[in-house]
């Protein structure tokens, strides 16, 4: 048996595809800094609260890293209505995505603030910079700086894992790839091309993610 490959049959659906990708990268930008915003908070919490605090904190961190999103996800959207509460495929998708990766940014935040130096610190406070003045000049940057990698990783992490929003009924790039094979029964093609497109996401996404650092990087230099 020949299998004959015509990616002509997928590409006649280049503008469905594409408006996929572009759900896929909105889903992962706000995914990624909603859980940023997250992490953040929960690794502030983690280093300057109170006990109780530390060990919510530490709660929420434990049970999003040690359960896997798909599970989350699948509470959000088909356990919450049983409490009155009903979610959109997409609403429920984003934000099992953005907690889950927030419980991650919270231990990867809470390292980038560890490792600030004391010197810094004490260098803004002899400028009689205030604590919003020193966080934005001295720790931001610090942070940017030292975990961007990580950040990137993760990022990717995101955008791949936003995949799975296919399952939920969610248009973006792979429930795209999902409904043009099942119409035009050419699976390979399908996500042959749909895998592609992935690639050139990341790529996108890592330099955008890269400039936005770069910016904090600039800032550092001045104050340093």
């Amino acid at each position: 048996m020949h299998y004959t490959f015509q990616f002509g049959e997928i590409l006649k659906h280049w503008p469905d595809l594409l408006a996929g990708a572009g759900i896929t990268l909105m889903i992962a930008f706000l995914a990624f800094w909603i859980g940023t915003m997250i992490g953040l908070a929960g690794a502030l919490a983690q280093q300057h609260s109170a006990p109780w605090v530390k060990r919510l904190v530490r709660s929420y961190v434990v049970f999003f890293t040690n359960t896997p999103s798909l599970i989350q996800i699948f509470v959000l959207f088909y356990g919450l209505p049983d409490l009155g509460i009903v979610l959109s495929p997409m609403t429920a998708v984003l934000i099992g995505l953005s907690l889950n990766a927030g419980a991650y940014l919270t231990d990867i935040m809470r390292s980038g603030l560890v490792s600030v130096k004391k010197a810094e610190l004490e260098a803004a406070a002899t400028l009689n910079m205030s604590a919003w003045q020193s966080f934005r000049y001295v720790t931001l940057p610090h942070l940017a700086e030292t975990i961007y990698p990580v950040l990137s990783n993760f990022f990717i992490w995101i955008l791949l894992g936003s995949s799975i929003g296919g399952l939920f009924g969610v248009n973006e790039l792979t429930g795209k790839a999902i409904d043009i094979s099942s119409s035009s029964f050419r699976s390979i093609e399908a996500f042959t091309v749909t895998a592609g497109i992935y690639v050139v996401l990341t790529f996108i996404a890592s330099l955008f993610l890269y400039a936005v650092c770069y910016g904090c990087f600039r800032v550092r230099a001045r104050f340093i």
